[in-house]
């Protein structure tokens, strides 16, 4: 308990003291999750809203192993993209492997189906709302795409802060693709996972604030965006 306390104390120490080692590897994990949610937004809105307004054969399968994906095991996303990026893989000559680039490409593996499927059922519910007005208008699929995106920005910018959550918190994926490099691909989760094995528990304890403190965050967000949304809904 002594130890627990020493820790936890140092930690807060640490992070008010905004222990320059501690800022660097809080900064590119931002950076690599911001980087990862960004990329996973640009395929998996479309996608979603895609898969929410079109009809053809084989839909629900497609849908059913969009959300399978939702699970995927980090360690196999880590693997397969390490095998992508070795010098035997095929992406080999790009030299991306333990960067910061390889573990965004890992993190938006991890994140776009879980987007994809959150924006997917967001917008098939505005679809099921509005689909007789779209109709009546002559809105076509394409348009309707864009125009259901845009009506349903406060529950898909849910669905970005579920990614994020799901990309600050990786570690298994980032460690096998990123190396847990000091100064170069040292991010949180690796860190945190890495002193606590050295026995360096106050670096750790700050870290493991640091992340819980931007998990709390993105939740009382989260909470606010659809409180806005509520209100706007009954204005």
């Amino acid at each position: 308990m002594q130890d627990f306390s020493a820790a936890f104390g140092e930690g807060w120490r640490l992070m008010l003291a905004l222990d320059p080692e501690l800022i660097e590897i809080v900064a590119l994990s931002l950076q690599v999750s911001l980087g990862a949610v960004a990329l996973a937004a640009l395929i998996g809105l479309p996608l979603g809203a895609l898969l929410a307004v079109l009809r053809f054969p084989g839909r629900q399968g497609v849908i059913v192993f969009l959300n399978a994906l939702m699970g995927l095991p980090p360690v196999v996303v880590g693997l397969s993209v390490y095998l992508l990026l070795s010098r035997a893989g095929p992406l080999g000559p790009l030299g991306l492997l333990y960067t910061p680039e390889a573990m965004i490409v890992a993190q938006t593996i991890l994140v776009t189906p879980i987007i994809a499927a959150l924006a997917r059922q967001s917008v098939e519910d505005l679809k099921g709302e509005y689909e007789e007005q779209l109709t009546v208008l002559g809105v076509g699929p394409l348009a309707a795409v864009f125009t259901l995106l845009w009506d349903g920005r406060y529950s898909l910018i849910t669905a970005l802060l579920a990614g994020f959550g799901r990309a600050v918190a990786e570690v298994g994926a980032v460690i096998i693709v990123g190396g847990n490099i000091a100064h170069v691909t040292r991010v949180m989760t690796t860190t945190i996972a890495l002193e606590t094995s050295k026995g360096d528990l106050a670096l750790a304890m700050g870290l493991g604030l640091i992340l819980v403190s931007i998990t709390i965050a993105v939740n009382a967000l989260v909470g606010g965006l659809r409180l806005t949304a509520a209100r706007s809904a009954y204005a």
